[in-house]
């Protein structure tokens, strides 16, 4: 696994507020559904996008088709898909957000020429990593097991 410090994690995750989730389930089971359903909750305002599922509201946005069709700014990708999907994804970003701080490939996600041409204009890159399991991790929401269970309880 890629080593990030948690400082840097930690500046990337307070400092974005929009974040377009690019391949979002909209299977309540699966890990991109529930990654953006709470990164939504946390405040951050989640686009998602998924050309399966163009037009249809998720977490009370419209899912849109591509990264193409979101007229405003996005400070983060965060990547739902393949490693080998990430090039052209990595391209549509960079050329279509002007304020694009950070692409995020989730776990099991990396390629390293896509990284290497985000860094080159200055975005962070964080690959085989998870924002909520970071945004857990760092701001003291995972319990001795790793699971954030919700349930406030005495017992361990």
């Amino acid at each position: 696994m890629t080593s990030y410090s948690d400082d840097l994690l930690r500046k990337i995750l307070k400092r974005t507020r929009t974040i377009a989730v690019v391949g979002v389930s909209m299977n309540s089971v699966r890990p991109s559904y529930y990654v953006a359903r709470y990164l939504g909750l946390k405040g951050y305002r989640v686009i998602p996008v998924n050309p399966g599922h163009a037009g249809k509201r998720l977490f009370g946005a419209t899912v849109r088709a591509s990264l193409s069709e979101i007229d405003e700014p996005v400070h983060m990708v965060d990547i739902f898909r393949r490693s080998e999907a990430v090039p052209p994804i990595v391209d549509e970003a960079l050329e279509l957000f002007p304020d694009l701080q950070t692409i995020w490939m989730q776990i099991g996600v990396e390629h390293a020429e896509a990284a290497a041409k985000a860094e080159a204009r200055g975005v962070d890159v964080i690959q085989n990593r998870c924002p909520k399991i970071e945004y857990q991790r760092l701001f003291g929401e995972l319990r001795m097991g790793g699971f954030a269970t919700g349930i406030i309880s005495s017992k361990l």
